[in-house]
């Protein structure tokens, strides 16, 4: 690893470390939540190290204890994955040409955390070489995906004993402030975030928390909208 790889991944760990305040409290949640909805140790821990998605893997165990179809668990998580499809090919310009053994790791790893602070980096050093890319990358991710499964395994080892007035679930909304607000960059993305929020709220009353969905399409439909026509403004 060149001097310059080196120190973008340990800039990458210092940058994703603050994130361990709230993936600690979430992977904790998340491991009381699946012990208590009826997972056994290693069906939770199979969860988090297979999906790695806390926002799919809460949605997709709170249908479970729903007793939604299998179907509508399953496109359900997806859904709420899909953003991971949008990061993916916003990295890609910056990530695409690295080697396919280093691609499948950045894309199993590909998380909210680490694409946030890997986007506003790279953004900030364009001229970074594809090794200090992903230097930077793994640093991000070092401190983030290892401690979410050590705080899932012991929110299901101790969950029981954590105390209720401990409020666990402020972590949820809190990370995806963190993550949120900064991207909120141009006036086609507080539309969409906007939109979202309000849809949410009009179609809560869909079943199996269908309403996500259906707020997630509309939002994204309108904040292409309004971006293109954003665009045809400033060209004329």
């Amino acid at each position: 690893m060149s001097t310059t790889a080196k120190s973008a991944f340990w800039q990458g760990v210092r940058d994703g470390f603050p994130f361990m305040l709230v993936v600690a409290p979430f992977g904790l949640l998340f491991g009381v939540v699946g012990s208590e909805a009826g997972l056994s140790l290693l069906e939770v821990m199979s969860f988090s190290v297979l999906v790695i998605a806390g926002s799919a893997q809460f949605t997709a165990v709170q249908l479970m204890i729903e007793e939604a179809p299998t179907i509508i668990v399953v496109l359900t998580a997806l859904a709420v994955n899909l953003r991971m499809a949008m990061y993916s090919a916003s990295l890609a310009p910056h990530l695409g040409r690295a080697p396919i053994w280093q691609r499948a790791v950045i894309a199993y790893f590909m998380v909210d955390q680490t694409y946030a602070l890997s986007q506003t980096k790279y953004d900030e050093n364009p001229s970074w070489p594809i090794s200090t890319k992903v230097s930077y990358f793994i640093g991000a991710m070092a401190p983030v995906c290892p401690f979410w499964y050590i705080a899932t395994l012991l929110g299901a080892v101790i969950g029981s004993a954590i105390p209720p007035e401990y409020a666990l679930d402020f972590a949820i909304p809190i990370t995806f402030l963190a993550l949120v607000a900064p991207a909120l960059r141009t006036l086609p993305h507080v539309i969409a975030a906007f939109v979202s929020g309000v849809m949410a709220l009009v179609f809560i009353g869909l079943p199996f928390s269908l309403n996500i969905i259906v707020a997630a399409i509309i939002a994204m439909l309108v904040g292409a909208q309004a971006e293109v026509f954003l665009s045809k403004r400033t060209s004329t």
